[in-house]
C-alpha cells in the first residue's frame, strides 16, 4: 500500500494560522503578580510553559523562516515573562520538592537561556529525598527524568525501566484506551523523543505498535471531535519512521481550525465572546496543531529528500539529534 501524499501547503498554513492568533492573545499567557504565591499553576505557569516547549521546537525545526521567526518571538516572551529565569529561583525556595519549576526551567535551558541562582538551587533540591521520591504516574516521571537530562543533571532513574511501567510501555489493549490513557500514551512519546526532536529513541516494537492502532484512535477521536487529542496523536504518527500522512484526519482538523486561527479542544470555540473563555477553551489545542503540523512538514521533507538525506536540518545545520544522548 502506498502512503498517502503529504499536503505541506495545507500545513504551513495551519502553523501560520495557530502561531498567528496565539500572537493575538500573547497578553492572556501573560503571568499575574501573585505567581508565586496564591496564583492557581494550572491556569498561569502551565499555558506559559506549554507555549515555551512548543514555540521552542518550531522556532528551531520549522523549515520556513517567516514561521520560525513567529515562533521565536513567542517563545521570547514566555523567557521575557519568567523575569529571565530569576521567577525559577523564587519557585525553588518556596516550594523545594516541587518538580514543576524544574521541568518549566527545563524547557529554557534546551535554548541555552540560564538563571546562575536556579541553577545553584537545583543543584541541591534535585537531590533532596522528597524530590526524588518514587511517582505512581510514570509518564510524569519520565518527563521529570527528560528535565534532568536537558539541564544537565544526572537521572535519578534509569529512563528504560520507567518507560516501561508507562501505558505506552505496557502496550496496552488498543480497544481499551480512555481519553486520560490515550493523553498518556501520546506523552510517553513526547518524553521518549524529547518532543520529536529525537525520534530515533521510538524503538521498533513500539512504533510497530503505534503504526498499527494510530488510525483506529484517531477515528474514533475525530468522531468525538476532541480536536486536542486528534492533533497529539498526529504528532505522534508524525514521530513514526517513514511517518504515514493521514490525509482525512489533517483535512478534518484543518476545517476545526476558526479562520482566527484557533483550535478548540472539543467541538466548536465558546460563543460567549468572552477573550479569557475562548483562550482558555482553544491554547492548547492551538499550540498542539502547530507543533503537530510542524512535526509532519518535517516528515514531509525527509519523504521527500528520501532516506539518503540522512534525516531532517533545521535552519542553521543543526540536525535534530546533534549534541543530544539517548536517555
Amino acid at each position: 500500500m502506498t502512503a498517502a501524499p503529504s499536503d505541506p501547503g495545507l500545513l504551513d498554513r495551519m502553523v501560520q494560522g495557530s502561531l498567528g492568533w496565539l500572537e493575538e492573545a500573547r497578553g492572556l499567557f501573560r503571568l499575574p503578580p501573585n505567581v508565586t504565591t496564591d496564583a492557581d499553576p494550572n491556569l498561569t505557569l502551565k499555558p506559559l510553559g506549554e507555549l515555551a516547549e512548543l514555540t521552542q521546537l518550531i522556532g528551531v525545526l520549522h523549515p520556513r523562516d517567516d514561521i520560525r521567526q513567529t515562533a521565536r518571538g513567542l517563545f521570547s516572551f514566555a523567557w521575557n515573562e519568567t523575569r529571565d529565569g530569576e521567577l525559577f529561583a523564587e519557585l525553588i525556595r518556596g516550594e523545594p520538592f516541587a518538580t514543576y519549576p524544574a521541568e518549566l526551567y527545563g524547557i529554557f535551558t534546551q535554548a541555552g537561556l540560564r538563571h546562575a541562582e536556579a541553577d545553584d538551587l537545583l543543584q541541591t533540591t534535585m537531590r533532596l529525598r522528597g524530590w526524588r521520591v518514587a511517582r505512581e504516574d510514570h509518564t510524569r516521571t519520565l518527563g521529570v527524568l527528560n528535565t534532568e537530562r536537558r539541564i544537565g543533571l544526572r537521572q535519578h532513574a534509569d529512563f528504560a525501566a520507567v518507560l516501561a511501567l508507562t501505558g505506552l510501555g505496557r502496550l496496552p489493549e488498543p480497544w481499551a484506551l480512555d481519553r486520560r490513557a490515550a493523553y498518556g500514551v501520546t506523552h510517553d512519546v513526547f518524553h521518549l523523543t524529547d518532543w520529536g526532536r529525537n525520534r530515533q529513541r521510538l524503538s521498533p516494537e513500539l512504533a510497530g505498535y503505534l503504526r498499527l492502532w494510530l488510525p483506529s484512535w484517531l477515528e474514533n477521536w475525530l468522531e468525538e471531535e476532541s480536536w486536542d487529542l486528534v492533533g497529539e496523536l498526529l504528532a505522534v504518527t508524525a514521530c513514526l519512521p517513514a511517518a504515514p500522512y493521514h490525509t482525512a484526519a489533517w483535512q478534518r482538523l484543518a476545517a476545526a481550525q476558526a479562520a482566527d486561527g484557533s483550535v478548540p479542544e472539543i467541538g466548536t470555540a465558546p460563543s460567549s465572546g468572552d477573550p479569557y473563555e475562548v483562550f482558555i477553551a482553544c491554547y492548547h489545542s492551538t499550540l498542539v496543531t502547530a507543533f503537530a503540523a510542524t512535526l509532519a512538514r518535517i516528515a514531509a521533507d525527509e519523504a521527500e529528500a528520501g532516506p539518503s538525506a540522512g534525516g531532517p536540518a533545521p535552519a542553521g545545520g543543526r540536525t535534530l539529534c546533534e549534541s543530544e544522548t539517548a536517555p
